[in-house]
C-alpha cells in the first residue's frame, strides 16, 4: 500500500525539524534551561517562534504541572512542537505503547500526539504516528491519547511531543511508555549533543 500524501508531508517536516535540532544541540551547545522550557523537553517545529511553550502551573492532570503548547500570533506560519529525543536502545525489538493525557482549547487546524522511530542513517525513518489521521480539534477536557509503534532492532533515536499546526493551545501531561505483545495493533506507519538514555520529567513536575 502507498503511503499517503498528508503523512509524507508530515513526515518530512519532522524529519528536517529533528535534524536541525540535533544539529543545533551538537554545534552551538543549545541550553534547554535558558530556552524556559521544562526539563528534558526541546522546542521544535516549522515555525517555533510563532508559539508559546513552557510548564504550567495552573493546569494538571494529575501532579502539579504540565507542559503547554500555545500559538502566540493570530496566523502561525506552521507548527510548533514541545518534544524529546532519547537512545532507542531500552525498545529494540519491542511493540512500544506511548499514552499521554492532552486537553485543547480552541484548536482550529489541528494538533496531535506524536513518536517517531530513528534508524542509524541520515534521514532513515523506521516509525512514525503524529495523529493527523485522527486530530485533536477545538476544545476538549483531559483525554488519553496513544500512540503503537514497533522499536526496530537497529533503531538508534526515538523522538516524541505534542505538535500544534495554526492557532490554538494545548497541554501535555502523564506521558508514559509499556512494552506491548503483537496482539496491540500499531497506530502509525512504518515496518513496524548527547540523547538521554530515557524519556525525562513526563509528567512536568520537574
Amino acid at each position: 500500500m502507498g503511503t499517503s500524501k498528508p503523512f509524507r508531508t508530515a513526515s518530512l517536516y519532522l524529519a528536517s525539524v529533528l535534524l536541525g535540532t540535533l544539529a543545533a544541540f551538537a554545534i552551538h551547545g543549545v541550553s534547554r534551561a535558558n530556552l524556559g522550557l521544562p526539563d528534558g523537553w526541546i522546542r521544535a517545529g516549522s515555525a517555533p517562534a510563532d508559539f508559546d511553550m513552557g510548564t504550567d502551573h495552573s493546569f494538571a492532570h494529575a501532579g502539579k504541572a504540565s507542559g503547554y503548547l500555545k500559538s502566540k500570533v493570530v496566523k502561525p506560519a506552521g507548527f510548533g512542537t514541545l518534544m524529546q529525543i532519547c537512545k532507542g536502545g531500552e525498545f529494540h525489538g519491542k511493540r512500544v505503547r506511548m499514552s499521554a493525557w492532552i486537553k485543547s482549547e480552541n484548536v482550529r487546524s489541528w494538533a496531535g500526539l506524536w513518536m517517531r522511530v530513528d534508524g542509524t542513517e541520515a534521514n532513515q525513518m523506521l516509525a512514525f504516528d503524529n495523529m493527523q489521521s485522527r486530530p485533536i480539534k477545538g476544545t476538549s477536557d483531559w483525554k488519553q491519547q496513544q500512540i503503537v509503534l514497533d522499536v526496530a532492532p537497529e533503531a538508534k533515536d526515538i523522538a516524541f511531543g505534542i505538535l500544534l499546526d495554526g492557532p490554538g493551545a494545548v497541554w501535555l501531561d502523564e506521558v508514559t511508555f509499556e512494552v506491548v505483545d503483537r496482539s496491540v495493533p500499531t497506530t502509525g506507519n512504518g515496518p513496524g549533543g548527547e540523547l538521554a538514555a530515557k524519556p525525562k520529567n513526563l509528567d512536568f513536575e520537574k
